[in-house]
């Protein structure tokens, strides 16, 4: 299965579940990226529209740049009403972007999709000079108890499963050859995420690896789960020790 086709039919339960960023990882891109009203900001592999539509907000263009399309039409149709908002179909490796258009780029769980060095070859040909790109990704804090198990919940019952966020935890990005002399600067911002149990559920079958509706694995993984739910609960609710990390430099 092409990496671009792994949220194929997921795309609803991802706009509904999946968490945005916190208002000071905006704050923080905002101002090291030096952003201005005029700023245009291309959001790659931009999903279904949940950092645009907080980029947005802020009153900025962005051009969203998402291969999938039915995780590009669920960010259009959320974000149709806001004519700052221009949706692309195209890869992050080949954008369709024009030559120095862009002040920021913004990859916000899907880097480690990406064919990194077309991809820095394109950010270089897009980006404004010394724009930026910024790469963030929500992740489970792995120190936590909650976090561990249901790792192993997922490695038990999803075949796909290579660790969180990709596997980027167990296999390392190198992030030093993507960008430019192997400097960035690494950011954490605490975002932990509080969910019902529809919403815990939710937010592990958005993931590109969860087995879907049609898989013998489905029924037990969501039990498996819903047990874990139980046990870690109070209330109904349930908190997920959660860190928002962010890579940010000239490439």
């Amino acid at each position: 299965m092409k990496s671009n086709d792994q949220f194929t039919g997921k795309a609803e339960v991802y706009a509904k579940y999946r968490p945005s960023y916190p208002p000071e990882y905006i704050e923080y891109i905002i101002s090291k990226a030096g952003l201005n009203e005029d700023s245009i900001i291309a959001d790659i592999g931009s999903g279904t529209g949940i950092l645009s539509g907080q980029l947005i907000d802020r009153g900025f263009t962005v051009i969203g740049v998402e291969p999938n399309d039915d995780m590009r039409t669920v960010a259009e149709q959320a974000l149709k009403t806001d004519s700052r908002f221009i949706s692309i179909k195209g890869t992050a490796e080949n954008t369709s972007l024009t030559d120095n258009s862009i002040n920021l780029v913004t990859v916000a769980q899907a880097f480690h999709w990406f064919d990194m060095e077309p991809f820095k070859l394109e950010c270089q040909r897009i980006l404004h000079q010394d724009g930026k790109v910024a790469l963030v990704w929500n992740s489970r804090d792995g120190s936590s108890d909650i976090n561990k198990e249901s790792a192993e919940v997922c490695q038990r019952y999803c075949p796909n499963f290579k660790g969180f966020s990709g596997g980027m935890e167990e296999t390392p990005i190198a992030f030093q050859q993507f960008f430019k002399d192997g400097k960035y600067d690494l950011k954490f911002f605490h975002n932990d995420l509080q969910f019902n149990l529809n919403g815990f559920l939710g937010r592990y079958l958005s993931a590109s690896y969860s087995p879907k509706k049609t898989d013998e694995e489905y029924h037990p993984f969501l039990t498996a789960l819903s047990n874990l739910f139980s046990r870690y609960s109070n209330s109904g609710q349930i908190v997920i020790p959660n860190i928002t990390r962010s890579y940010l430099g000239i490439v």
